[in-house]
């Protein structure tokens, strides 16, 4: 039996174990953390095809730029002399086209569509992450916005998602659970959700059932390769002989990749969120509040925003109040009933979401590395899109066709 070894204990890394674990692969994973936080429990927990337009698009740099000005804005580069920074910029500078755009958006939609498939087969399984169909709403507050969002509907449209273009009326007849203060919003009937930590849990105990090893607190310090493959993981507890290697660590893999000599491109988007615990009087349908760029989500009997997307560093660990001030305000100025405040600094979250340039995932066998394969630059669709990127990942190793094309997901 082939022993496939990951690295990341993220929800990349666990659905990956999963896909594999199924097709009878012996399974482990490490990583570095005790796998109780980082990006997949904090989330806005949406499962989004409606999400098929990159990160990198045009407009995107002139928006970006004016928004560096402003320390509450939902997108900001943190400016600093740093080659990698410099590299990514241009990379991003380089795919912020239609071209790009049009090309993207199947990719990324069928990829979306797949793993709500999956999402639904595990929602049969069992109830215990809050699974539910409720679509997503993008509320939007200005005419301007409101162009640009039906001209991203009538996209999804054309690739056979269902939307529903709604006015003030029709949104206030939609969300019941609070007022809104718009002039419209999109619907996005294919879109669904789950509650991030609850799921997180089920994978685990999903994982324990099929005999996978996972390693906490362990940390990959070198690799022994032998013949263009990787035959041992160096970690801090020690050396493990593997067949093949999956490397899902999420913002930390061009770090781990380097020790390989391999060049990934991609940064931390630093994101927050607050969780509100036992709310009668919530929004309850996800939404996206448009000019704020900030996600709400019901989860159960909780209510989660999230928000921001700050291009920085791994070692950026402070919350900047600024940037939470920001989402705050959005939720007020959204739903005027609300009246959220600024929750403690110890109620804070914070993740980072790893970005490529292209804002493409990179699902892919590396090119040099035989027995490599690469899975991160998810960005803020890692929970969206992990169980369809784990399906293919147990593909590419059983050297089976792909559910769906990966050509769009190369490095």
């Amino acid at each position: 039996m082939k022993k496939v070894s990951i690295i990341g204990g993220g929800i990349i890394g666990l659905t990956s174990a999963y896909y594999l674990a199924k097709e009878g692969y012996e399974v482990v994973v490490f990583d570095k953390s005790d796998m109780n936080d980082g990006c997949s429990y904090g989330n806005a927990g949406m499962i989004v095809p409606s999400h098929i337009i990159p990160l990198a698009q045009p407009g995107m740099i002139a928006q970006g730029i004016k928004w560096m000005f402003n320390s509450q804005s939902p997108f900001y580069v943190k400016p600093r002399l740093n080659t990698t920074l410099m590299k990514w910029g241009m990379q991003f500078y380089k795919h912020a086209n239609l071209s790009h755009v049009q090309k993207a958006m199947p990719a990324l939609c069928d990829l979306s569509l797949l793993s709500k498939e999956l999402y639904q087969d595990f929602a049969r399984e069992s109830s215990s992450f809050f699974y539910e169909e409720k679509g997503l709403l993008m509320l939007y507050k200005t005419d301007k916005t409101g162009e640009e969002i039906h001209h991203e509907g009538k996209l999804a449209e054309e690739l056979g998602l269902k939307v529903d273009f709604l006015s003030k009326e029709e949104v206030s007849n939609l969300e019941k659970g609070t007022a809104t203060n718009v002039i419209g919003g999109v619907h996005y009937k294919s879109d669904a959700h789950v509650y991030p930590q609850k799921f997180m849990q089920f994978i685990k105990e999903e994982l324990q059932k099929l005999d996978v090893k996972i390693y906490s607190h362990t940390t990959v310090t070198n690799f022994v390769l032998k013949n263009n493959a990787v035959a041992e993981i160096v970690t801090d507890k020690g050396s493990f002989t593997t067949d093949e290697v999956v490397l899902a660590a999420g913002s930390w893999s061009p770090e781990i990749a380097g020790k390989l000599n391999i060049n990934i491109s991609i940064l931390p988007g630093k994101g927050y969120s607050f969780t509100l615990k036992d709310q009668d009087h919530k929004p309850s349908i996800p939404s996206i509040l448009c000019e704020g760029k900030v996600a709400v989500t019901p989860m159960n009997r909780d209510i989660r925003f999230g928000g921001t997307m700050e291009i920085t560093h791994t070692n950026d660990t402070k919350i900047n109040q600024n940037r939470v001030q920001g989402i705050v305000n959005s939720i007020n100025d959204f739903y005027p009933e609300l009246k959220i405040e600024m929750p403690e600094e110890k109620d804070i979250w914070y993740g980072f979401r790893p970005c490529t340039p292209s804002g493409m995932p990179i699902i892919a066998r590396d090119k040099k590395l035989k027995n490599l394969t690469l899975v991160t630059g998810h960005a803020m669709m890692g929970l969206s899109l992990a169980p369809a990127t784990g399906k293919i990942v147990s593909e590419i190793i059983s050297e089976k066709p792909t559910s769906v094309k990966t050509e769009m997901f190369q490095f």
